[in-house]
């Protein structure tokens, strides 16, 4: 295990990371609660590295900005952030914790831990909860929780201040392997943004501001986020009337999403969407999201893939997994009496979609349907 203490330098490489954040005593005579930590951390036999912001001598030195500044740069860095609140208002009031807390909550990092008597720990203790932070009110199950959260990856240079939980999705393993084979480096990141299900607790997207060395033009990039989600799945399921493919009818779903922007405020697009299983085959979760959005269970076997590609390569770094499949009379005929009963699909118990049918001309006519839509069905139909 190895210690840097306040206004040290950080490691260069680790392979993971614990930041003990809490009051620190506001006097000699009163001790410190962080060496008590750590050495709970090393009798676990914690191996990767602990922030502490005190220092070493347990005086204080230094310019406040240098400590403050310290401090930011090994909060963002840390994969766990460890609030330790053994409040005492007379030595030990920590009113900058409480601040602290508050800041870095929702990012996904932090464990809390109090004692049960300790005073005015109330809000955190609930601030944790709505942000699905774990509590614990001894510091062992504090440490131990912190531990549990981390595990051995080695990271060096700016992918240091890549968190666990979005090192570990698929979707920045994805994208950083790009940029590694095009020869680029990753130099720093800054987590800006994550969202996990309710349902998994996995994270399910997530924002990061990124410094990027562009390895073809020998330049650094600082100003670029990335954002991200799990890879989706889309399939145009579709009947041809005739020689002319503008003629087809494709099957579409209808809801609504709060950044459509078109005349309808609602989406137009086709059957689609993610698994929290990332494992799950793209063209099964094309079957199952066809089933779900419009009723009409096609088999994974009559599904013709049309590509992967990302949507918004300037926005997003995820893709779509393209497929078709051509509909059979009853599959029509079911399609046609969901669009005459205007009946209401709800899939999942949170979505509520509404079955159309429009030819291939009357999409790309439109606006209603984005790019994406009208490229996927171009690529299926054309």
């Amino acid at each position: 295990m190895k210690v840097v203490y306040a206004q040290q330098a950080f490691p260069t490489e680790w392979t993971r990371s614990i930041f003990l954040a809490g009051p620190t005593p506001r006097s000699a005579s009163v001790q410190s609660w962080r060496g008590e930590a750590l050495a709970l951390l090393r009798a676990r036999g914690f191996d990767g590295v602990v922030f502490v912001p005190e220092d070493e001598s347990g005086t204080f030195r230094g310019e406040y900005d240098d400590q403050v500044t310290w401090e930011r740069e090994g909060l963002r860095m840390a994969d766990v952030i460890v609030f330790w609140v053994a409040r005492e208002l007379e030595t030990m009031p920590a009113f900058t914790t409480n601040v602290e807390f508050g800041h870095w909550i929702s990012s996904g990092k932090c464990v809390l831990g109090h004692p049960e008597r300790a005073p005015k720990t109330r809000y955190l203790a609930w601030l944790a909860g709505e942000h699905r932070a774990p509590v614990h009110h001894t510091l062992e199950a504090t440490l131990d929780e912190a531990i549990a959260r981390t595990r051995p990856v080695l990271r060096a240079g700016g992918e240091r201040a890549v968190p666990l939980l979005v090192w570990d999705t698929p979707a920045f393993q994805r994208w950083y392997a790009a940029q590694r084979a095009a020869g680029n480096r990753l130099d720093d990141a800054n987590l800006l943004w994550h969202h996990r299900t309710r349902f998994s607790n996995k994270v399910f997207a997530w924002i990061l501001r990124v410094n990027v060395w562009i390895a073809s033009e020998d330049r650094h990039k600082s100003s670029e986020w990335v954002m991200a989600r799990t890879d989706a799945s889309s399939v145009v399921l579709y009947r041809r009337n005739g020689p002319d493919p503008m003629d087809a009818d494709v099957l579409m779903v209808r809801e609504f999403r709060a950044p459509v922007r078109n005349r309808n405020a609602m989406v137009l697009e086709l059957p689609g969407g993610s698994s929290d299983d990332e494992d799950v085959d793209p063209a099964t979760v094309a079957a199952d999201e066809a089933r779900e959005e419009t009723g009409i269970s096609v088999d994974v076997s009559r599904l013709r893939s049309i590509g992967a590609r990302q949507t918004f390569a300037t926005l997003a770094s995820h893709v779509v997994h393209g497929y078709a499949a051509e509909l059979t009379d009853e599959e029509l005929a079911h399609a046609r009496a969901l669009v005459a009963s205007r009946a209401v699909i709800d899939g999942k118990g949170t979505e509520r979609t509404w079955v159309e049918l429009r030819t291939a001309r009357e999409i790309f006519s439109d606006t209603e349907a984005d790019w994406t839509t009208v490229a996927l069905v171009a690529k299926a139909l054309l």
